[in-house]
């Protein structure tokens, strides 16, 4: 039987993941909102790393296919210049945007889509709000202004990159069918990167109204050297915080799914 698989629609997930899905019977593929992935709910899921937190019992990390990097980070944006506060609209209260915002203090906020964010705070329907992915690259032609960027905080308050997503699979798969997902996962983000043209209507397909230009920045950004390799010292900081934070408690799981032969 294939395994079930879930990425988000983002044009990361579609770039990385679209050899995966075309040249592969093993695996059936379902796109979801992240804070939708979130919940555990395929054999192989991208997850946010802080939402992996809550599920570690139940599943282990691979090595491939995550997002994390500097210069990455969500972005706090408002309406005008002022202190962050009020109700702030986060895209999933297990995202990890939605952790990092705690190295600012603890607020009141809601959650709602990623992608109704910029609209929610030019409706002053919340006072600000955290943006994700192609948000880092439309916020200030619609009119708001960046309060912070989280991402800059972490790297200062952590000295490592910021690690915004990761794939995590069901732990009873074992290492060894946990190990083969792996470099599937490997192998298609080094195919995607070889060949980028072979996945640009399919991403175009999933980027809803997303300017082309931004497709490519977005891509440029969130896939990189850490899509190869996620960095296991930023993973690790970051579900370290979310435990200081309250948010989880302490696990014995071990975070990856197989241990790296040196």
């Amino acid at each position: 039987m294939p395994l079930t698989m879930g990425i988000s629609p983002c044009p990361n997930d579609t770039f990385v993941f679209h050899h995966l899905l075309t040249s592969s019977d093993d695996f059936t593929i379902t796109l979801a909102d992240v804070e939708v992935l979130n919940r555990g709910e395929h054999d192989v899921t991208k997850i946010s790393v802080a939402g992996y937190g809550h599920l570690r019992d139940r599943y282990a990390l691979l090595r491939a296919g995550g997002a994390a990097g500097y210069g990455v980070g969500p972005l706090v944006v408002a309406a005008w210049d002022r202190e962050v506060g009020g109700r702030i609209a986060v895209p999933g209260h297990r995202t990890t945007a939605a952790l990092l915002l705690r190295l600012l203090g603890t607020f009141d906020t809601v959650a709602m889509p990623f992608d109704t964010i910029e609209a929610a705070v030019l409706a002053g329907e919340v006072d600000c709000g955290v943006l994700i992915h192609e948000g880092r690259f439309t916020y200030s032609d619609k009119g708001l202004v960046k309060l912070h960027d989280l991402g800059d905080l972490w790297e200062q308050h952590m000295g490592c990159p910021v690690p915004l997503g990761a794939i995590a699979i069901r732990r009873e798969l074992g290492p060894e069918v946990a190990r083969r997902v792996d470099e599937a996962i490997r192998a298609s983000v080094s195919h995607a990167l070889a060949y980028p043209s072979h996945s640009a209507a399919f991403v175009r397909e999933h980027a809803q109204e997303m300017a082309t230009d931004v497709q490519r920045r977005h891509i440029a950004l969130y896939v990189n050297e850490y899509t190869l390799d996620l960095d296991e010292v930023a993973v690790t900081r970051l579900l370290a915080f979310g435990q200081e934070q309250g948010l989880y408690p302490p696990s014995s799981k071990n975070i990856f799914a197989y241990d790296v032969d040196v």
